[in-house]
């Protein structure tokens, strides 16, 4: 499991949340959690400036980044991943909007 995979969301809301995002660093893998972001139909997404919500196409649709909603899971529930963010476009763009949330910037 790496950083930047992209996982189907077990969870209630995966109607409108399809994907959970990882964002925990590698070295952390033994830690039975992983640190996610949910990844949110472009549709059902609060309109955010675009730093923040930051969208991609993954397995066919339009998702954006629910920065607001970061979250830790139980990596056993997580499965198989089915794409990873882990191009250099991708990994800035939730980069930044990580970096936007935490920081003074």
């Amino acid at each position: 499991m790496a950083q930047f995979d992209v996982f189907r969301n077990p969870g209630q809301q995966r109607v409108t949340i399809p994907f959970l995002v990882v964002l925990q660093n590698k070295r952390f893998e033994r830690v039975s959690t992983r640190f996610v972001a949910p990844l949110a139909l472009r549709r059902s997404a609060a309109a955010e400036p675009h730093y923040l919500a930051p969208s991609f196409t993954v397995n066919g649709q339009d998702v954006v980044l629910d920065v607001f909603n970061l979250t830790a899971i139980p990596a056993r529930r997580l499965g198989p991943p089915v794409a990873s963010l882990a191009d250099e476009e991708s990994r800035v763009k939730l980069i930044r909007a990580i970096d936007e949330l935490i920081s003074q910037a």
